[in-house]
């Protein structure tokens, strides 16, 4: 399976390109607005892969032609860039391609960091009014600590919810989610239910500032 990480460059679109790329033998594709910088951190990724005996090839591309060679997409962007990347890539997407959100909307005060949703509702709303319509929506990968999940030395054993309206879809994403060791997919219902789901973000980043030795913090429910 082809797997385009748009913005694979950003911290997330790092950590899940190496686990998929040490763990499976998916094709990765780094995607983002600037294709000398992907093709950069791909090289980047396999350094890092090959010091660890992992032949793994990963490819870099402008977002859009990550976009049109990919099974599946994960927009791997900050929310305030969500809009514009799918913009950018709807003309490379039909309904055999599956796209993944994993962006949440927050703000920070004095306080710390708290859920910021878009008028939409959610991240993952706004993202389903922004894809070509019949083309799959899953959310997913939002409560991860990725610099914990891009140190391949680090072991995790976290949970991530995924939601979405399309059966299918859900299990491709969660087949792929358990893929990586110590990932455990759980459904989190429809798309209806994002918000619920990308508000926990804005909630374990304030606990593991809080609290030491979280820093790295997941969640697994149990």
């Amino acid at each position: 399976m082809r797997i385009a990480l748009c913005g694979g460059t950003g911290d997330i679109g790092e950590a899940l390109a190496l686990r998929w790329a040490y763990h499976t033998s998916h094709e990765i594709l780094v995607g983002s607005r600037d294709p000398e910088r992907a093709r950069g951190k791909a090289e980047e990724y396999e350094t890092e892969l090959d010091s660890r005996g992992v032949d793994a090839e990963v490819k870099g591309f402008a977002n859009e032609m990550a976009a049109d060679r990919a099974d599946v997409v994960v927009l791997a962007v900050p929310a305030y860039h969500l809009v514009d990347t799918v913009e950018a890539i709807a003309d490379r997407l039909d309904e055999d391609t599956v796209v993944v959100t994993p962006a949440v909307g927050m703000k920070r005060d004095d306080a710390g960091l708290h859920y910021n949703p878009p008028g939409a509702g959610s991240v993952a709303a706004l993202c389903a009014d922004a894809v070509p319509e019949g083309v799959p929506l899953v959310g997913a990968f939002h409560n991860l600590a990725a610099g914990r999940l891009a140190d391949l030395d680090a072991d995790v054993e976290w949970d991530t919810l995924v939601f979405g309206d399309d059966p299918d879809a859900k299990d491709i994403v969660s087949l792929l989610a358990e893929e990586i060791a110590g990932l455990r997919a759980l459904d989190a219902g429809g798309l209806a239910n994002a918000s619920e789901v990308e508000s926990v973000t804005a909630l374990l980043i304030n606990v593991a500032a809080n609290n030491d030795g979280l820093h790295d913090l997941g969640v697994r429910f149990q």
